[in-house]
């Protein structure tokens, strides 16, 4: 499944900025950071459902907010880039 996660975390508040890092760090570990609060993510129905448990226990729901956009199996007819940054292809080759 292929998953946009959008967030906006308070950092208005004392230790706002760690909030921060730190739901950036989860996405970051399940996808690919393409503006500073905006991830695409490669993941299945388990994956998934870790991520969103791991945002969930760091965010303030009074204060912040996440987003999740599905845009399953036809997300390449969906996703349209303009800009300097390069798209990223998830499904594309890999070299280390």
């Amino acid at each position: 499944m292929y998953v946009l996660v959008t967030y906006d975390v308070a950092t208005s508040d004392i230790g706002g900025a760690r909030w921060l890092r730190r739901v950036a760090k989860v996405c970051l570990q399940h996808g690919q950071r393409v503006q500073n609060s905006v991830f695409e993510c490669s993941v299945d129905p388990g994956q998934f459902d870790q991520m969103k448990h791991e945002l969930l226990e760091r965010i303030d729901s009074e204060k912040d907010s996440l987003r999740f956009y599905h845009l399953g199996k036809g997300w390449r007819s969906k996703v349209e880039h303009v800009g300097v940054k390069p798209s990223y292809d998830p499904e594309g080759f890999l070299c280390i």
